[in-house]
């Protein structure tokens, strides 16, 4: 089986290798164009071309998905079109290019968080169980029929990166056996349910922003989960934008002050509208991380109101 692969992120370029690795020939890659990072000058290639140009597989990088590109990918003979998280819609006439199909690698148990950001939602919603859809794709966003679901549980433990970490193992465990089944039509796709339809909400940095006096200590703890790595969890004190690194529920929620912040056992404690919660790692301006002692020996007045 010949296969095209789009896709970006680091998770995918994880399924990249494997798929390289494994019984079938990938015949070129599609990927973002190269970036500017903020640590070097020059521009460097996305997770997954950087794989790609690893292997020897020839890579694409189009600005645009344009007249010029399709000419290019015309000329291409494959049977499976892949795509796990390249980030750029794909035209119509690539989706019918390959002469079998073109599939989605979506980590969400599908029609729930259709959209860019499925683990997160899974995790602002409190959800228990995920997983991953292997779907057709079309036009719509996340549209197509689902060929099969794998589930994968979601731990208390679980923040954005160790979920996505079990979702991108569950892909890599499943994806050459799925793709056998679907070139040799041992499974059809079956339309998504269309009274379940959820959509992914837009993140961006002000979505880690945290207000005390509006938010519930345990919506704010499903924010940490989700939002960790990136854009992560702040607040604002005194003018200053205050990240949070590490947090708990405050499971002795007495008190004998009146004030918002406050330190007990060398621990910061913040009141909001029902619980209050433990911020055990916190980072300043400018600042390295510290731990909430060291805030208490350090800071202790910055946090009087």
């Amino acid at each position: 089986m010949k296969i095209l692969y789009a896709g970006s992120s680091q998770s995918s370029s994880l399924i990249l290798e494997s798929l390289i690795a494994g019984s079938n020939e990938v015949i070129g890659v599609i990927s973002q164009p190269d970036k500017r990072s903020k640590r070097r000058a020059s521009a460097e290639p996305s997770y997954v071309a950087s794989v790609a140009e690893k292997n020897g597989v020839n890579v694409y990088k189009p600005e645009n998905l344009d007249e010029n590109f399709k000419e290019t990918i015309l000329q291409l003979k494959f049977d499976i079109l892949i795509v796990a998280a390249y980030g750029k819609i794909l035209p119509e006439w690539l989706l019918k290019t390959p002469s079998k199909d073109s599939i989605n690698i979506h980590y969400s148990l599908l029609p729930k968080y259709r959209g860019a950001s499925p683990i997160q939602s899974a995790l602002l919603n409190g959800e228990k169980i995920t997983g991953i859809s292997i779907m057709r794709m079309t036009t719509g966003l996340d549209e197509g029929p689902v060929f099969v679901f794998h589930t994968q549980e979601i731990l208390n433990s679980d923040n954005k990166n160790t979920l996505e970490k079990k979702l991108t193992s569950l892909s890599i465990k499943n994806i050459e056996k799925d793709l056998s089944n679907i070139y040799l039509d041992k499974i059809v796709p079956i339309k998504q349910d269309v009274k379940n339809i959820s959509y992914c909400k837009k993140i961006d940095k002000l979505s880690g922003r945290i207000n005390f006096d509006q938010e519930g200590a345990d919506n704010i703890l499903r924010k940490f989960k989700a939002y960790y790595g990136w854009p992560g969890l702040y607040f604002e004190w005194k003018e200053l934008k205050i990240k949070i690194h590490g947090i708990a529920i405050n499971k002795n929620n007495t008190s004998n002050t009146n004030n918002k912040f406050y330190f007990k056992d060398n621990l910061l404690v913040v009141k909001t509208v029902d619980k209050s919660i433990v911020i055990t790692h916190l980072q300043f301006p400018g600042k390295g991380i510290i731990s909430s002692k060291d805030a208490a020996n350090s800071y202790a007045d910055f946090f009087q109101e």
